[in-house]
């Protein structure tokens, strides 16, 4: 019996959605991973190998379509685009596949989407490729062997150069490539560190305790997250390790008044919340109410009374608190590049406009931020990004405008590994392949 939808047809469809349509490459996978659940475990994971490899590695399949096809990449029709595309990255990266099967199915694909006049064209491409790969020669030198090699868009490249040398942004570029271990948070308003991990290979996972801090583990060999028991009973929560020194660095007193004033999904608000121990009162605020449900299913799996989650817009100004806060929180939307190794196609997304847009946008929010902060009060600052307009010339265009902000020493508060990356006393950089962490970037300021 003939398959309605193969794999290689769904993996087109949210390779389309991606390229054409913009949609977030995770959003597009999980909604068909979702829909067609009756799939077998090993045809989704094709499905999903095949399309996150695939824009892991876009700008380098597209070299190699350019050295074989007389077409070039950006003049072919979108759908033959795609499909050649997964194709390439099945014969470059999956051997376990035939490359005769990644021929024949790629065209069958093309003319069942109504391109029957191409599938010689498919064919003779694929076929070429398939020959050839061993003998495609790469650039060679600087910037531009980087992103083919590793399909990084060049005008990144640059940016990074102005601050970093080639061999560290080649080990950015090495660490956005490998599998990591996911990293959790244990819950220490419900167990030890030592329980959860007791707790955790009773269940058969494989836990390694993260450097950096007692109470991160990475974990590995499991199936569904959500169906561990601890898991279930809130005793951990995935946050990579940089997002955990937000809560570490924030170092809450006991009573402090906390806003988070981007808190989704509220891992930061949460870890804060934890560090209170049942006192105080954290606010955790984001724009949508999708976004508040989040917050508000995560703090009720936490069992912590001391947090909840408000609708509130951080671009406009809360009269109502101003002055209010001993603690607040500023983790603002950025342009993600210190996260590509979860969410590969936001290198295509941005652009250096767009960068240039999220700082006037982060500047905006942290002036409301600053305004929230009591006297004696604390500011965090943080992003996700590699980008040093979204990062420390933020944070020396916020100085300058609120002199009654002052940068305050954070090497005691890190680990004796991170003292080291401390820049300007109160400002840490964390940089994926050099740091055990995804790229972050943290500032602390304290209100005289």
């Amino acid at each position: 019996m003939t398959k309605q939808v193969t794999e290689r047809e769904l993996v087109l469809a949210i390779l389309m959605e991606v390229t054409q349509q913009n949609v977030y490459s995770h959003l597009a996978l999980n909604a068909v991973l979702e829909k067609y659940q009756y799939l077998e475990k090993k045809e989704r994971a094709f499905i999903t190998r095949v399309t996150e490899g695939t824009l892991e590695h876009m700008i380098e399949l597209d070299y190699i379509l350019n050295q074989f096809s007389k077409v070039k990449v950006n003049k072919m029709k979108p759908v033959i685009r795609n499909i050649l595309r997964s194709a390439v990255y099945q014969l470059k990266y999956m051997d376990s596949v035939p490359d005769s099967a990644v021929c024949n199915e790629a065209v069958k694909l093309a003319v069942k989407k109504g391109f029957g006049t191409l599938r010689g064209f498919v064919n003779g491409v694929l076929r070429n490729v398939a020959r050839g790969l061993d003998q495609v020669e790469y650039p060679t030198e600087g910037i531009e062997r980087l992103s083919v090699v590793y399909s990084m868009p060049e005008w990144i490249l640059k940016l990074w150069k102005k601050t970093y040398d080639l061999d560290v942004i080649e080990s950015m570029l090495q660490a956005f490539q490998e599998e990591t271990p996911v990293t959790i948070r244990c819950n220490l308003a419900k167990t030890t560190p030592e329980n959860l991990k007791e707790s955790l290979q009773k269940e058969g996972v494989t836990v390694t305790p993260h450097p950096y801090l007692s109470y991160a583990f990475w974990i590995q060999d499991y199936d569904h997250l959500s169906e561990l028991e601890s898991f279930q009973k809130g005793e951990f929560y995935v946050q990579d390790i940089s997002s955990m020194l937000v809560g570490e660095l924030a170092d809450p007193k006991k009573g402090d008044r906390v806003i988070d004033v981007c808190a989704a999904p509220g891992g930061k608000a949460l870890h804060v919340a934890e560090k209170l121990r049942g006192t105080g009162s954290v606010e955790a605020r984001d724009l949508s109410l999708y976004k508040v449900g989040l917050i508000t299913e995560n703090i009720e799996r936490s069992g912590l009374t001391n947090i909840h989650a408000v609708q509130k817009d951080a671009t406009v100004c809360d009269a109502d608190v101003k002055d209010a806060a001993d603690l607040v929180i500023a983790d603002l939307p950025c342009s993600g590049l210190g996260v590509l190794a979860k969410k590969t196609d936001l290198k295509y997304k941005a652009t250096e406009q767009s960068t240039k847009e999220l700082a006037g946008l982060q500047r905006e929010i942290l002036k409301n931020a600053a305004s929230y902060v009591r006297p004696g009060g604390t500011l965090i600052y943080s992003t996700c990004t590699i980008n040093p307009a979204e990062n420390i010339e933020n944070v020396h265009w916020f100085l300058k405008e609120f002199p009654e902000f002052v940068l305050d020493p954070i090497a005691d508060r890190l680990c004796s590994t991170l003292q080291n990356s401390v820049e300007e006393a109160g400002c840490l950089q964390l940089l994926p392949g050099i740091h055990k962490s995804d790229g972050f970037f943290i500032a602390r300021f304290g209100k005289k």
